[in-house]
């Protein structure tokens, strides 16, 4: 399997690409700056090194001289990618020995996988383009089924086309400006009347009949008659004792009648 080492500070960019390139099918080791990936280089032996230009302790051009410098890591392929854009670095790192320069700006990480591959040279699509394609298989023969002759049409010649009639446009009437019309006065707002409150009429709730069930129909008209009073008046008490006295013989006593008395003169006064 091929393997890869990955000389980046970003750690997020280089957990990025390694994912990417992991999924090509590459064996991925990786650094955080070029010291560590002098030590990865010598120690794993990978056939590329994709590296950054701008880190910390050893620059990528200073990792760059060593590797080509030293006998055990010489024939490494080196891809850097940087920020730095100037035509100055870009001939610095191809004299160093760079197999490509990346910008970072200018390229995605597709451009990146892309650039692995041409670099390797195993693109996997090579096998696919060059592979021969595949022979047909051979279809079944069909056998001509005849098919009767149909009565020929004669051709009708061609309806010639009536002219189109040009539609009269009416002509369109000038707008005649209207004459400015007076603003309206302003109309005072009309006083709302506020309803005066209901006043108590003097009028008494009607008594209600105590009947709380329909007036019966064998109900006829009453009329009350006065009770007879058995207790004898004073009148008839003197008449039944003068009754009983003379049905006894007991003689009655009229009662004297008082004699009239002379009316005397007025006397004259007396003087002192």
């Amino acid at each position: 399997m091929t393997k890869i080492l990955l000389v980046e500070d970003d750690k997020s960019l280089r957990e990025i690409y390694g994912v990417r390139l992991l999924a090509e099918g590459y064996d991925i080791v990786s650094a955080g700056d070029g010291e560590e990936a002098l030590a990865m280089a010598i120690k794993e032996r990978p056939q590329l090194i994709v590296s950054d230009v701008m880190m910390p302790k050893i620059s990528g051009f200073d990792m760059l001289d060593i590797l080509r410098s030293t006998t055990e890591t010489k024939d490494i392929k080196v891809i850097m990618m940087t920020a730095l854009s100037s035509e100055d670095q870009r001939a610095r790192g191809e004299q160093l020995g760079a197999d490509r320069y990346l910008v970072k700006s200018q390229v995605g990480i597709e451009d990146v996988v892309r650039t692995v591959h041409e670099v390797l040279a195993d693109a996997p699509v090579a096998q696919n383009t060059f592979a021969k394609p595949a022979a047909p298989a051979p279809a079944a023969p069909v056998a001509p089924v005849p098919s009767a002759p149909q009565p020929a049409v004669p051709a009708t010649p061609d309806a010639q086309p009536a002219p189109a009639q040009a539609t009269p446009v009416a002509p369109t009437a000038t707008p005649v400006p209207s004459a400015p019309t007076a603003p309206a006065a302003p109309t005072p707002p009309t006083p709302v009347a506020t309803p005066a409150a209901d006043a108590p009429t003097g009028e008494l709730p009607q008594p209600t009949a105590p009947f709380s069930s329909p007036r019966p129909a064998t109900l006829g008209e009453r009329v009350i008659q006065p009770v007879a009073n058995d207790t004898p008046t004073p009148d008839d008490m003197a008449s039944r004792i003068a009754a009983e006295l003379a049905s006894a013989g007991v003689p009655t006593i009229a009662p004297e009648t008082p004699a009239p008395t002379a009316s005397q003169p007025p006397q004259p006064p007396v003087a002192s």
